[in-house]
């Protein structure tokens, strides 16, 4: 596993890049399995690939404070992220790990890593619903995976010290909730790890055994998703 601990400039460049990983990987030129890891400096609500932003985001609020609204590559809701919220990504091979192909088990295999470095410090962090990760039954990290045919990206957040009044502001209830939930709103909902993001970037680099780094990373072809997609309105804005 090689670490790739890169923060780009902008949330369109950040969300280009885990897309062009997951290509590169696809495309044969890198054999490597990465961890990638990064924290936005800019506040920016996320929603999935097959989201309806007018179901999921208050545009109005969003539009006032100039909060940009993204599409990611891989499905799921809506998140907001920024300062204090650490976001991984993982490409995985499944020649190396056939399960994975299993939505299933990749959910647990991932989420498996991810909880056990939080454990190293919230020991009571636990799995909840399908993809999420919860501390006394409030939620701290929302995840979300893309399948292509020979490799799987699977990315989310990590609420370290965020401040969760801007998930109150800029989204709304979402279309679809886990069990666990139980309808509360996300002020309710909602809670963060209280960890310095180093400590966990650490933590999260220890679980999954990156100690390479990955040299090379995909700049052209994610200034190419860039232009093609992540700065064009078409692309996000889609109902």
């Amino acid at each position: 596993m090689k670490l790739l601990d890169l923060t780009l400039a902008s949330p369109e460049e950040n969300l280009a890049l885990d897309e062009a990983l997951l290509e590169q990987a696809e495309s044969l030129q890198s054999d490597d399995d990465v961890l990638r890891l990064w924290e936005s400096q800019q506040t920016a609500v996320i929603i999935g690939r097959s989201s309806r932003i007018d179901e999921e985001v208050d545009i109005a609020a969003c539009a006032s404070a100039q909060v940009p609204v993204l599409r990611r590559c891989s499905g799921g809701t809506s998140v907001v992220i920024g300062r204090g919220c650490l976001m991984y990504s993982v490409v995985l091979s499944y020649e190396r790990n056939p399960a994975l192909r299993m939505v299933d088990v990749a959910h647990k295999y991932v989420l498996g890593k991810v909880v056990n470095a939080v454990k190293q410090f919230l020991p009571s962090a636990e799995l909840q619903g399908i993809s999420d990760l919860a501390l006394n039954n409030l939620k701290f990290s929302g995840n979300s995976l893309r399948c292509k045919r020979d490799h799987l990206l699977y990315h989310g957040t990590l609420l370290c010290e965020f401040p969760l009044d801007l998930i109150v502001r800029y989204l709304k209830s979402p279309p679809r909730q886990p069990d666990y939930r139980g309808q509360r709103g996300h002020g309710e909902f909602v809670t963060n790890l209280g960890l310095d993001c180093a400590d966990l970037r650490a933590a999260m680099a220890d679980q999954w055994q990156s100690d390479a780094v990955l040299g090379v990373w995909p700049e052209a072809l994610t200034a190419e998703l860039v232009g093609q997609r992540y700065s064009q309105t078409t692309w996000h804005h889609r109902l």
